[in-house]
């Protein structure tokens, strides 16, 4: 008889942006800890940085790019996991890195929820860490950092060489435990903690999860409506009015004896994490296993074609409700409307603050030294408080290592990181994270330290 492997120890790292994840992942991949790990990493922004600032290791590096891991790559979670299922022999645990602004709520989650991950991965725990020279400002307007400190089991006090007096580190600490009792709390500087800290934390508590969360089982969709409706074999027309969105994301899926929305939202939720296929206002669409973004026009009507192949019910699973667009589906025949079988709303992913973004800059050349130091000088003295994280790789005049940017509120550096590989394009590549940036404004600064 074919002994059962043990579920293999999941370590979510979580913290907000800045507080030195990246500095822990390298250490993590690089210390002779005797563990193999096998690490899944996700970015929040246009340009994919951290696996440039992640040091080269014998480690897998796993990279979600399209977005908040807590969200819609919620699907992108489950399948990659399901790919390292296939590879067990060669690690003895995961670790996720979720974006600075995650809520880590809905990544443990995914490890409760699925029947099938829960009967092979075991979450061993939420490590967070906490920028101890910035934790104030984002404890006051960030809930995302209260939630991350809230569903904590260890918590690393990082970067504690910013802070001048002790006494303001225990009150810090004061302020920690009052948050969330339980997690131990480790002070750091460069997040050098040991690693027997990190691993092994005996497993995450569902309990206190859901007192901090009543709904915590209740998973969290990329969409937020479904409906089944029965159709005839033929075309359907979709119509919408003008709402508040240029376009609305949608799977439709045929039923096939199974019509309950239940049975396909899974189905749905990976669909969802791919990339969507483009229906342009007037064009025609099948039902089937894929994404798609629905154009719409914020002025008038928009009409678009579903060819149904086969008579009976279909599922329909919008990123938006259909109220907000009237959207009416109506027979080619005789332009009745078709009447929905079943509704439901689903609880819609976690929503970062509006007025948080990023802004990615790519720029080819080399920059002057002398002018990118007063550039970001400027950047920083006006806008430090708004930006939360700025990183990076830039190519300095005169240099053959390409440097590598780091930045979180008024502090940055840029340190040489390897020599540029002979066919490598000497390109910079800038992210900013923050509240209230000026794309052009940053592009344009850019460009002026051009050499």
């Amino acid at each position: 008889m074919k002994q059962r492997q043990e579920a293999i120890p999941v370590t979510v790292l979580t913290g907000f942006l800045g507080s030195g994840k990246t500095t822990l992942l390298n250490r993590i991949l690089t210390e002779e800890h005797g563990h193999r790990i096998a690490v899944i990493e996700n970015e929040f922004g246009e340009i994919g940085i951290d696996n440039e600032l992640v040091i080269n290791s014998e480690e897998e590096i796993f990279e979600m790019n399209n977005g908040c891991i807590c969200c819609t790559v919620r699907g992108d979670l489950i399948r990659i996991l399901g790919r390292l299922i296939k590879r067990r022999d060669q690690f003895d645990r995961i670790l996720v890195e979720t974006t600075g602004l995650a809520d880590p709520g809905p990544v443990a989650q995914t490890f409760f929820v699925d029947d099938e991950l829960a009967s092979r991965f075991r979450l061993d725990g939420i490590v967070t860490l906490v920028d101890a020279g910035h934790v104030d400002l984002h404890l006051e307007d960030s809930p995302e950092c209260l939630e991350q400190i809230a569903f904590a089991d260890a918590l690393i006090l990082n970067k504690t060489d910013l802070v001048d007096e002790s006494d303001r580190l225990d009150d810090l600490e004061r302020r920690l435990q009052t948050i969330n009792s339980i997690a131990s709390i480790s002070r750091a500087v460069n997040a050098d903690v040991p690693i027997a800290e990190l691993l092994d934390l005996g497993g995450f508590n569902l309990d206190r999860a859901i007192s901090l969360d009543p709904d915590f089982l209740d998973p969290e969709y990329p969409f937020e409506w479904g409906g089944i409706v029965d159709l005839p074999s033929g075309d359907c027309r979709l119509l919408f009015q003008p709402g508040a969105d240029t376009s609305i994301r949608a799977v439709v899926l045929p039923t096939r004896g199974a019509p309950r929305l239940e049975e396909h939202q899974d189905a749905a939720v990976l669909l969802y994490s791919n990339d969507p296929g483009i229906v342009e206002r007037g064009s025609t669409f099948r039902p089937g296993p894929s994404l798609r973004e629905i154009q719409l026009s914020l002025d008038s009507p928009t009409e678009v074609t579903l060819k149904v192949p086969e008579p009976g019910p279909y599922a329909f699973f919008l990123e938006h409700f259909p109220a907000e667009f009237e959207l009416t589906l109506l027979s080619e025949v005789d332009n009745s409307p078709f009447t929905w079988k079943t509704e439901r709303a689903f609880i819609d992913d976690h929503e970062h603050d509006d007025s948080v973004g990023s802004v990615g800059l790519r720029l080819s050349g080399a920059l002057d030294t002398t002018l990118l130091n007063r550039w970001m000088m400027t950047v920083l003295t006006t806008q430090g408080e708004d930006i939360f994280r700025m990183k990076g790789v830039v190519h300095l005049d005169g240099h053959d290592e390409r440097f590598v940017f780091q930045g979180v509120h008024m502090l940055f550096d840029a340190k040489p990181q390897r020599p540029w590989g002979p066919d490598e394009e000497r390109v910079n590549e800038l992210i900013f994270i923050g509240r209230n940036l000026d794309r052009d404004q940053l592009e344009q600064g850019l460009k002026q330290c051009l050499a």
